[in-house]
């Protein structure tokens, strides 16, 4: 029999009550698996998975005779990452499916069972199939059974946001499993952070919405750039619909606000006068708000006030998410307030010997993986590799990252000093380093046909 996973309706809060349970909100792929005569890993949209995860396979040395529910993550550090669980749904080149199994290494978390031994179990309550799942399933390498508490969901969803989760689901212990059904029986508790962007245009409607408008385009103030973040199309009432559109009519432009490949080609342009207030889960690996949602105007904030700042230093939440501060000495980032342009080259003898470049910047270290160490002479270019930006602290950071963390190894800084800005955007960051050991102009430039991450780095002549 296949099944359909039942889904949770959204809460705006974490809440206590002994009658619930609370486990934690992956952000992967839901899958439906059969574990019998052959093993069936299925999607939500019913695609087969079986093939892009083979690491998964082990489910069959750890049960048999039972149908799973669960979700398939890819963690980076501490937490999942769903661009990275994305990307192995997308490989479909059995060499490069390979590879990842081995790069991007898969976990099922499994939290419900469905049937036991060809007997559907969906109409017992959950802590009796909780209780089936624990004596049916053990752990694997790749296959874990989901932890939970009950009745404590306030202080359970306060410790997974701090671990870098995206939140937790609660579920009443007496609820049966209800295929397709999206039930009160579940409710979703996700993290979401806010954001005032300034409204650039718009897309035109479709369907329902034909007389109002699709989306709106968004930007942050970079210095004095607007930086496209992405588009927001949901969250507005039907008086928003009309409300937005009346106040968008005196501020049509001809005149395009931002620069990006991804903005959508039928854009109406508006002079950048309006501030959204948008909640989000995080930021995307191009910089892109995930999953916006439109909350309202705000008619007493100036558009200049929308900087880049208030979205970029939430990427120390994935630095944070990485670590574990109590068996690595690294810093934790409890918040320098210096501002200035200070300058590291930190050499770190990890899995592979590479150098990292850091180069402070709204608040942050704004950091690069330089593989075969930045270059010394005029001409010469290297591969740099961005990274998470790290805390101002990190700049004086030297030691042994103990083995089995992230990053383990050796850590010691090879350079330091102070840096001249002379231009900085999203493609191109020219600077004039003064450090004790590289000196003069350098240049690093987004090297784009290997993807968004990937940077060269020059030596400038003089």
């Amino acid at each position: 029999m296949k099944y359909l996973p039942m889904m949770a309706e959204a809460t705006r809060a974490p809440f206590d009550d002994q009658n619930w349970l609370f486990e934690a909100k992956w952000d992967g792929i839901r899958a439906i698996s059969e574990v019998g005569e052959s093993l069936s890993i299925r999607s939500r949209n019913d695609r087969d998975l079986s093939q892009n995860f083979p690491e998964l396979a082990e489910l069959t040395m750890l049960t048999s005779g039972v149908v799973l529910d669960g979700e398939i993550v890819v963690m980076r550090g501490n937490a999942p990452s769903f661009q990275d669980v994305a990307k192995r749904v997308q490989a479909s080149n059995s060499r490069d499916i390979e590879a990842e199994s081995r790069t991007l290494p898969a976990t099922y978390v499994v939290f419900d069972i469905l049937e036991v031994r060809g007997k559907p179990v969906i109409g017992r309550p959950l802590n009796e199939r909780k209780e089936l799942l624990r004596k049916s399933v053990r752990d694997g390498r790749s296959v874990v059974v989901s932890a939970y508490i009950v009745g404590s969901g306030v202080a359970y969803y306060q410790a997974a946001v701090e671990r870098g989760l995206e939140g937790v689901v609660a579920k009443r212990l007496d609820s049966p499993y209800r295929p397709g059904v999206r039930s009160a029986d579940w409710l979703k508790v996700k993290r979401t952070i806010s954001a005032d962007c300034v409204v650039v245009g718009y897309t035109q409607g479709e369907g329902a919405r034909s007389g109002t408008f699709g989306a709106l385009l968004l930007g942050l103030y970079n210095e004095e750039k607007l930086v496209y973040v992405g588009k927001v199309g949901t969250g507005f009432s039907d008086r928003d619909l009309y409300e937005l559109l009346k106040a968008f009519r005196p501020l049509v432009t001809d005149e395009r606000q931002v620069e990006s490949a991804d903005v959508p080609t039928r854009v109406t342009w508006l002079k950048p006068e309006l501030v959204a207030e948008v909640v989000y889960q995080n930021l995307t690996d191009d910089g892109r708000l995930r999953a916006p949602r439109f909350i309202r105007l705000r008619n007493d904030k100036a558009p200049r006030e929308c900087s880049i700042t208030q979205v970029r230093p939430l990427t120390l939440e994935e630095y944070k998410a990485k670590r574990n501060f109590s068996k690595s000495p690294e810093p934790a980032g409890k918040g320098a307030k210096k501002a200035g342009n200070s300058y590291v080259v930190q050499e770190h003898h990890a899995s592979h010997l590479h150098w990292d470049l850091r180069l402070e910047r709204d608040g942050v270290l704004k950091s690069w993986a330089v593989p075969k160490g930045p270059p010394e002479k005029p001409g010469e270019r290297r591969l740099a590799i961005q990274v998470e930006d790290h805390p101002l602290e990190y700049g004086g950071f030297e030691g042994v990252i103990p083995e089995g963390e992230y990053g383990a190894g050796t850590v010691k800084i090879w350079d330091k000093g102070t840096f001249s800005p002379v231009e900085w955007n999203e493609d191109k960051i020219e600077v004039v380093i003064e450090g004790e050991r590289l000196k003069g102009p350098y240049e690093l430039v987004r090297f784009k046909r290997a993807g968004n991450k990937q940077w060269l780095l020059f030596k400038k002549k003089v």
